[in-house]
C-alpha cells in the first residue's frame, strides 16, 4: 500500500514539474523563455540539394536581426568543416543564409545557428542548433526577391522624389524619413485625413514621413524592407559574371543571376527570354546606364515582377528609354525626358522624373 502511494505521489510530482517547465519538447533543449529553431531548410539529412540553394532557420518568436549574422548563422563544408562565406538576412522570424557562391556538388554541408542568436528581448538560444545536408549537381529555379512592404509602392525613396510634369505614375509613391516638402513638382493636395496626398500625376496616393498616423510607421517598415531586399538581391550567388565586359547591348539573356564588378551600360536593346516563373537578378557594383530610346524587352512569357536590378551606384534611364523590372538602388534613380518603367523604383536616396512614366507591376 505504502509503495503504491509512493509511486502515485512520484508520478504526480513529476507531472507538476513537467508543467512548471513549460512542457517543452524542443529538440535544442530550450526553456520556455528562450527562442528556438522550429524549422529548417533544407531539412536535416536532406540529399540532392540544389547547388544554388539558400538555407533558412525559422524561429519560435521574433528575433533581434543584429544577432543573426555570419558569426551566429554558419555553414561549413565537408568533414574538415571548411567555412562557407555568405550573407544572412532576417525577416518575419526567419533567417536566410545565402552562400556567396554556388555550393560544391555531391558534398556534405553543415549549417548551424549558435546560442548567440537572441530574441527581441535579448534572450539567447540555450543551445546550438545544427543540421546537415548533401548537395546534388542540379540547380533549382531562381527565387524572387521578397520586397515586403516596399511592394506597396511604385516609387519609394528615402531622401526625395521630384518630377518635371507631366509624369504619369500608376501606383502609390512615398518618401521617408524625408518630409512631404521633399516631394516636388507634384502639386500635392493633402487629404482630410492628413495621412496622404493626391496628385494629378499619380493614379494612387502620395505618402510622406510627416503625415498623420499610420503613415510614418508604414513608411518606416517599407523602407526597412526595401533595404533588406537590396541586401537579399546582392547576396545571391551569380550564374555568370561580367557578361559583355559591362556592355550587354544586343544580347538575349536567359534567367539567372548576373554580376558585374563594374558599371553596366545598355546602349542598344537587350532581351530577357524566359517563362512567367523565371527570375533574373542583375547585380551592378557601380552605375547602370540605359541609353536613350533603348529598350529592355521581355519575351517568352517573362514578367517584370521577376526582374530585379540591384545597383550600388546611380541609375540613369535615357530619354525615351524603356526598362522592365524592380530597380533596387543604393543611391539615386534618374528618368530622363520620356523614359518609362514597367516595374518599381526603390531608391535609398532620391528619384528624379522628367515627364516620365512609371507603371507599378503586380506583386
Amino acid at each position: 500500500m505504502y509503495t503504491s502511494k509512493l509511486v502515485q505521489f512520484t508520478a504526480a510530482f513529476a507531472f507538476v514539474c513537467f508543467l512548471a517547465a513549460g512542457c517543452s519538447d524542443s529538440d535544442d533543449d530550450n526553456g520556455p523563455s528562450a527562442p528556438r529553431v522550429i524549422a529548417t531548410s533544407p531539412l536535416d539529412r536532406s540529399t540532392d540539394v540544389a547547388i544554388n540553394a539558400s538555407l533558412t532557420a525559422t524561429f519560435s518568436e521574433p528575433m533581434d536581426p543584429a544577432t543573426l549574422t555570419g558569426a551566429t548563422f554558419t555553414l561549413t563544408q565537408g568533414p574538415t568543416a571548411i567555412p562557407v562565406p555568405g550573407t544572412v538576412i532576417y525577416a518575419d522570424s526567419m533567417a536566410t543564409f545565402w552562400p556567396a557562391s554556388q555550393l560544391a556538388g555531391n558534398e556534405t554541408f553543415t549549417a548551424a545557428v549558435s546560442s548567440g542568436a537572441q530574441d527581441v528581448s535579448g534572450v539567447g538560444m540555450k543551445a546550438r542548433r545544427q543540421w546537415s545536408f548533401t548537395t546534388g549537381t542540379t540547380q533549382a529555379p531562381g527565387q524572387r526577391v521578397d520586397l515586403g512592404a516596399a511592394a506597396d509602392f511604385a516609387i519609394l525613396a528615402k531622401a526625395a522624389i521630384s518630377t518635371v510634369p507631366p509624369s504619369v505614375i500608376t501606383g502609390d509613391i512615398g518618401v521617408s524619413p524625408a518630409s512631404a516638402t521633399f516631394m516636388t513638382g507634384f502639386a500635392l493636395d493633402l487629404d482630410a485625413s492628413n495621412a496622404f496626398s493626391t496628385s494629378t500625376q499619380v493614379t494612387g496616393n502620395v505618402y510622406a514621413a510627416d503625415y498623420a498616423a499610420p503613415t510614418p510607421a508604414r513608411l518606416t517598415t517599407a523602407v526597412a524592407d526595401m533595404e533588406t531586399a537590396f541586401t537579399d538581391a546582392a547576396a545571391r550567388a551569380p550564374n555568370a559574371t561580367d557578361v559583355g565586359a559591362g556592355d550587354i547591348g544586343g544580347l538575349t539573356l536567359a534567367p539567372g543571376v548576373y554580376r558585374w564588378g563594374s558599371g553596366l551600360v545598355i546602349p542598344t536593346d537587350v532581351t530577357l527570354d524566359g517563362g512567367a516563373t523565371d527570375v533574373w537578378i542583375f547585380q551592378v557594383a557601380q552605375d547602370l546606364t540605359l541609353a536613350g530610346a533603348t529598350n529592355v524587352l521581355l519575351i517568352g512569357g517573362a514578367v517584370p515582377e521577376n526582374v530585379f536590378w540591384q545597383v550600388s551606384g546611380l541609375v540613369d534611364l535615357g530619354a525615351a528609354s524603356q526598362i522592365s523590372g524592380v530597380i533596387l538602388c543604393a543611391t539615386g534613380i534618374n528618368l530622363q525626358a520620356g523614359a518609362s518603367i514597367n516595374g518599381r523604383l526603390l531608391a535609398q536616396t532620391a528619384v528624379t522624373l522628367d515627364t516620365a512614366t512609371v507603371v507599378e507591376t503586380t506583386r
